[in-house]
């Protein structure tokens, strides 16, 4: 195994037992932290729940790694203006809400902006102090973090890539995560990214009350949206480097730390990569979105869109979400009598989408690959006019809907605030959305 062909476990929410080949033997026998770990190591847990949460729910991690976490230099903050947790630096704003493309701007273009330092915050609800709420964060970079790493303190990214292979190293071991493909980058677990596109971009949700499940699948059975088994955890893969000791010249590591909102870097010696077995599982994983199994209807009517919830954070009132990650992939439309593109609709939650490739099936036009749009709550929306009339017009017979298009959405239970960055800054936020339904007429005729 090398960094650059990584290997995975498969499954989700596993207990996993993964060491690097270059050591076998290397974890501890019959118990995680004995007198003296196999090749000199030094046992570390990463815990991702409380120590008494019930055992369905507990999530950890036992690392055996070179040198333990605890040796760097103290955190001193970092200057990252558009990083934020802050929801209340631009007036409310309910109207329906569709951005441009997001792009590095001509003066940030000119510089090495990796991907910690493209993060850019663009909405969002609550406060990680409390651990509860969501962000929604736009990342666009073109350039690798090379001798640096990030962990987020505040809760779980998950990482969606619009333009730009990602090769995300971790301490749990490497991945490789292509547009169409997603990956969960848990609390507290370190990684690095690095990429070989002139620019890369995508769209990363943040969760700060718990960590992702699978959707419980109710009367569909066992079998039917995203299956356990495609889910994919890197396996170890360990690096003992000693950065600033080798007459390389290459300085020190910088760890970074987003921490209550904030951005906070430390420096080391050493690479934080040097784990060279582990077993647990509270871990980092991969999934391909095209490997999602479509539950549809082929009767009548255009079922809700919670059919299609890859991943979903439970909140503490049964069935409602802190936060949903919902695709919609290519499928057969088969309904009889039905209007088949999403309905008109007005939402208790929060709605935000993105598109990674093709044109979404409920907007004609202005809803671009790298751009996103956000319909708060109970604000209307829904198809545009020519969606619309072409719609109501056309032979009911089985079609193909999507080929070639991967659009996602955030639904959250929280009302969520827009940054100064998305509102203002970024200058992608259009001005005509609303145009789009104004073409709608009246069919109305009184008998």
């Amino acid at each position: 195994m090398s960094s650059s062909r990584p290997q995975y476990h498969y499954g989700f929410a596993n207990e996993f037992v993964s060491e690097d080949p270059r050591c076998p033997e290397s974890l501890p026998k019959g118990q995680n932290n004995p007198q003296k770990c196999p090749f000199g190591l030094y046992a570390e847990q990463l815990s991702g729940t409380a120590f008494t949460a019930p055992r369905s729910e507990n999530r950890r991690t036992w690392f055996y790694r070179i040198r333990p976490s605890v040796i760097h230099e103290p955190f001193v903050p970092v200057d990252a203006p558009h990083l934020t947790c802050d929801w209340n630096v631009v007036p409310p704003n309910p109207n329906q809400l569709r951005w441009k493309p997001f792009t590095l701007s001509k003066e940030e273009s000119q510089k090495e902006i990796n991907f910690v330092e493209g993060l850019r915050t663009l909405c969002g609800a609550g406060d990680p102090k409390v651990r509860h709420g969501i962000a929604v964060h736009i990342y666009v970079c073109n350039s690798s973090m090379n001798d640096c790493c990030v962990y987020n303190s505040d809760g779980d990214f998950l990482i969606v890539p619009q333009m730009g292979q990602l090769n995300v190293k971790t301490e749990f071991g490497p991945m490789k995560v292509s547009p169409n493909e997603i990956c969960v980058i848990q609390q507290g677990m370190k990684f690095s990214i690095s990429t070989i596109a002139a620019e890369s971009r995508g769209y990363i949700l943040e969760v700060y009350d718990s960590h992702f499940i699978l959707p419980n699948l109710g009367p569909i059975g066992a079998n039917g949206l995203a299956n356990p088994r495609d889910f994919l955890t890197p396996q170890a893969f360990y690096e003992d480097i000693e950065l600033g000791k080798d007459g390389n010249g290459r300085g020190l590591y910088t760890v970074y730390n987003k921490f209550q909102g904030s951005l906070f870097k430390a420096q080391q010696a050493h690479s934080p990569f040097d784990v060279v077995a582990w077993h647990g599982n509270y871990v980092p994983y991969k999934y391909d979105l095209s490997k999602f199994m479509v539950i549809n209807a082929v009767q009548y009517d255009h079922a809700d869109p919670s059919i299609f919830t890859v991943l979903t954070c439970p909140s503490n009132k049964p069935g409602t979400a802190i936060a949903d990650f919902v695709i919609f992939p290519p499928r057969w439309s088969v309904q009889e009598h039905t209007f088949r593109p999403p309905y008109y609709h007005r939402n208790c939650m929060s709605e935000f989408m993105g598109l990674i490739l093709g044109n979404y099936e409920a907007k004609e036009e202005g809803f671009l690959p790298g751009g996103a749009s956000l319909h708060s709550m109970m604000t209307p929306h829904g198809p545009d006019a020519k969606c619309f009339e072409d719609a109501s017009n056309a032979k009911l017979v089985p079609t193909r809907v999507a080929d070639g298009t991967q659009a996602f959405m955030f639904e959250s239970s929280l009302s969520l605030a827009l940054t100064k960055w998305g509102a203002e800054t970024c200058n992608k936020l259009d001005a005509d959305y609303y145009k789009c339904w104004q073409p709608l007429r009246k069919h109305f005729v009184e008998k």
